[in-house]
This record gives structure tokens, sequence and C-alpha cells, in this order.
């Protein structure tokens, strides 16, 4: 393994509306090493590899590149200085030729100048040659498969010259052989002295191709180990080793009938392989899992904006077909969406119109609107939810982030449902917004309501749900009694351990 520093990320910090994305984060990249980044989700590496790329300008701290000082980044930049990011879903042009797209962004050409077909087709053969992928240059890219679409980023870096490749779950949607195909490669690049930053999930297997590993937590980095010298067990000791941070309001759950119940729900559309689970009156169950893991998509096909291809959906013990969101909604159940901003409000409408817009019935007689019982409803739940607005006619755009997600929350409480989901409810707020909301989930548990929290936050997760539900690969990984459950256990389910006997592999028990 090279020594040589490609690489150095010093005391990097970054917010968003004053929320801490990095946190002094430091990290350094060697030539010829493989260099996993791993924590929990929200724990900064997107934000960590958006600040190499020149994606985004941290607030403070210094990147050296070869030992330079880079004193301002971009995207353009990042790119000439031979650094590349292959993400989980290949940025190409599906319409393009493969050769086309190996070549775009590569090659300068005069305005007056031909393009010579011959010399870019052979360039593309060469490059994808050096990786040993039998790729016809002439396809089109939108006919090749995903491990085939990787390759062809990785040959499109290479022809750039990169030096320094970041790799995003590269195998989040790989088969197991063409994962191995993937490590092959992979070795080839690092002995080629390419340097390598491996973000996964899956903790096997970056014993497997990892030489250090870097933790991130919270938005600062914990510790960097050789892989040879750390247990599973210890890393996920060190993503989730963090205390609570905010004070969960979570009170005795006084449980009542079972409201949802799921039994062996199938839905190909959305991943969702023979899922099952139950929500009873007054309850909070937390569904979590790792990016990926079918938390989102399960919430779709419980709204109707997933077909089911089996199973049953049970409401008070009867089942039911739920078609599309309008007979989710008509049956009881009501969805806040993960991104607020796209799904889960109108920002340009007043208050007015957003907490009304999912219970126009009750305010409307013969296509008219009762602008009167409009605002009534509007008033209702700005005094219950303490949302803070000039008046009841803002558009909802002028309110904060944590605001924004009380008036969402109305809309659907406002068609009075007996099941709500939630979809990570305190995501992107502050501290004192997140306990707002807790204490709100509190209250409409307490009134009867059964809730199904999905969230990304072990502590919220621990900390609000009176069951928790983790889910891995579209599947159910297991279920954990709030007094048995503890941040590592979730983890450890998550990726695919049994809770009893965490895996306590190191990277010299396997042969590279």
């Amino acid at each position: 393994m090279g020594s040589r520093t490609l690489i150095s990320v010093d005391r990097l910090s970054k917010s968003y509306d004053g929320i801490h994305a990095l946190r002094s984060a430091s990290f350094e990249l060697r030539a010829g090493e493989v260099h996993a980044l791993v924590g929990e989700n929200g724990a900064g590496k997107s934000t960590l590899i958006k600040a190499i790329t020149g994606a985004v300008a941290p607030d403070d701290g210094k990147i050296f590149v070869l030992g330079e000082l880079l004193e301002k980044n971009s995207p353009s930049i990042a790119k000439s200085l031979g650094i590349a990011a292959i993400y989980q879903q290949p940025a190409l042009f599906p319409e393009l030729t493969v050769a086309e797209n190996i070549a775009l962004g590569n090659e300068r050409i005069a305005l007056w100048k031909a393009v010579d077909w011959r010399a870019r087709r052979k360039r593309a053969s060469e490059l994808l040659a050096n990786l040993g992928a039998e790729i016809d240059v002439e396809a089109e890219t939108g006919t090749l498969s995903l491990p085939q679409q990787q390759l062809l980023e990785i040959a499109r870096a290479l022809g750039a010259n990169a030096k320094v490749l970041i790799m995003d779950e590269p195998t989040a949607s790989l088969s197991e052989e063409d994962t191995r195909r993937l490590f092959i490669v992979i070795r080839q690049l690092r002995d080629r002295g390419v340097g390598i930053i491996y973000v996964s999930h899956r903790l096997d297997e970056l014993f497997t191709i990892a030489d250090r590993v870097t933790v991130l937590r919270d938005g600062s980095s914990i510790e960097t180990h050789p892989m040879g010298q750390v247990t599973r067990r210890e890393l996920i000791r060190l993503m989730v080793g963090r205390e609570l941070a905010v004070i969960f309001p979570k009170k005795e759950a006084n449980l009542g009938e079972t409201v949802l119940e799921l039994r062996n729900l199938n839905a190909s559309a959305a991943g969702i392989k023979n899922m099952s689970l139950s929500v009873r009156a007054g309850e909070i169950v937390g569904l979590t899992g790792l990016v990926g893991a079918g938390r989102t998509e399960l919430a779709r096909v419980l709204f109707g904006l997933y077909p089911l291809d089996s199973g049953q959906i049970l409401l008070r013990g009867k089942s039911v077909v739920i078609r599309d969101p309008r007979h989710a909604v008509e049956q009881g159940i009501a969805y806040v969406p993960e991104d607020r901003r796209r799904h889960g409000v109108v920002l340009e409408m007043p208050l007015t119109a957003n907490v009304t817009l999912a219970s126009l019935k009750k305010i409307a007689r013969f296509g008219w609107m009762d602008f009167a019982r409009e605002r009534q409803i509007t008033v209702e739940y700005v005094h219950r939810f303490a949302i803070k607005t000039p008046t009841i006619f803002s558009p909802v755009s002028s309110l904060s982030g944590g605001n924004q997600q009380k008036v969402a929350l109305s809309r659907w409480l406002a068609t009075k449902p007996s099941v709500l989901i939630l979809d990570e409810p305190t995501q992107g707020v502050d501290v004192h917004a997140k306990s707002e909301i807790h204490r709100l989930m509190g209250e409409l548990a307490s009134q009867g309501h059964a809730i199904l929290m999905i969230s990304s936050e072990l502590p919220e997760v621990i900390g609000m749900s009176d069951r928790i539900v983790v889910m891995r690969a579209g599947r159910l990984a297991g279920t954990l009694d709030r007094a048995e459950a503890t941040q590592q256990k979730i983890l450890t389910l998550a990726l695919g351990d049994s809770v009893s006997e965490p895996h306590e592999q190191r990277s010299t028990d396997i042969v590279n």
C-alpha cells in the first residue's frame, strides 16, 4: 500500500440552517489504499464527500490535495485534480452510446474540428479492457446492466486521469457475483496507486476490501483504524456510541386494540418482501433500518402509492384493499412524507389552504368553499401546535422548517385518521422543534392514535417508540420491545447479524 497522501481533510465544518452536518471532521486518503468511511444515516458522510468533490463549500476547515491547500473548490476543479465520484445510481446518459458517455467531459474538441469517432471508440475500448469489462462501446448505455454501468463510470473516471475515486454504496444493488467482480476491479485500481474512498453500510464487505476505516458520528470523525485491528462489534460501538442529545418526552403507553396489522405483504414495485407488523391504538411503533431498507417504500404501499402483490392489510381486524391515496384517507390512514418541502406542504400556498388540503370535503358543499370553516380549522391547529406565523394567510414558505412540519402534520390530522404514518418527522429541524414535535406525537398517542414512525435517528427511535421494527432489504429483520432496545441491537439487526451473537470478524480472517 502506498504512503503518499492524496487528500487530507483538516477539521472541516458545515452547517445547514443551524444544523451541523460536519463538526471539525478530519480524514486522510493515501495513494494505493481503499479507505472505508462509515457511520449512521446523518453522520456526515455525504457532506464530507460533497466537500471533497466541490459540490458544497465548507464553513470552516481545510482540504489539501497532494499536500497543496485547496483555496477554492468546485466540481470542475475537483475533476481537474483527479477526483471522481461514483454514486449508487450511475450518472450516465442512457440514450448515448458507451463510447459517447466515456468521451463526455473528457474530450476537448474545437468547434471547427470533426469528431474522430474511430479514436473515440478505440479509447473507450482500451479503458474498459483495462478493467476487464467486456462491453460493446457502441451499445446504448440504457441497455446495460447496473454492474456494467458502474464499470462504465469507473472507465470514464480513469479516462479523466482520476487519482481519487469515491464509491458511495457501490454494491447496494449488486448480486454477490457482481460484487465479487467489482472487488477485483477495485483491487486492480488500488494496485495502480489509485486512492479509493469506499462508503458502505455493509460492514462485512469492508473486511474484504478496505485497508483502513474512519468512523463518523454526528458530523465528527471519531476514530481511524487499520481494518485488521478492528472488529465488527467495535465498529458498531463507535458508530452508535453517542449519548442521547435530546430529551424525549415519552410517556407510558395506554395501549388499546390493534388498529393496523400487516400480514406477509409483498409488493415487488416497492421491493417489499413478506413484511408483517402491527400497531395498536395509543402505540408508537418505530420503523427503522439503513438507507435502502424499504421503510419509506412500505409507507407508500400502505398509502396506496405502490400496488400490493399479495398479503393482507387489516384495519381494526377488517381486511382492506388500498387502491390509491384517496382511498387510504377514507380508510383512516394519514401519511406525512419525508420530504416535506416537495410532498408535505405546498410552499407557495397560505396556511389555510395547506391545513385543509386533505379534508376539502369537510369545508366544501356543492362545489363552494366554506372559507369561514377553513379559517376556523386553521386557527384551531395553529393554536394546538403553537405554529409560529404572522397570520394564517402567510405562505408556508415563510415559516421555519419545524413550523412547516407542524403544518404538514396539521393537514393530515384534520382528516381525523386512526393510523398516522410519520416519515422522518424531525428531519432537518432544530433541537427545540424536535422536542415540540415529539411532545405532539406523545399527545396524539395518548388520544388513541396508532402511530408508525419511520426514523433514521436511533436516539429518536429508542426515545419515542413503544416497540421497534427493524427492516433490512425490504424484509422484517427483527422486532424489539422498548425495554430491551439499544442502539447496538438495532444496528446489528439492520446490518444482518443476530442480536445475541455479534459478528467478530477481522480483515485478517478473509483472504484478499
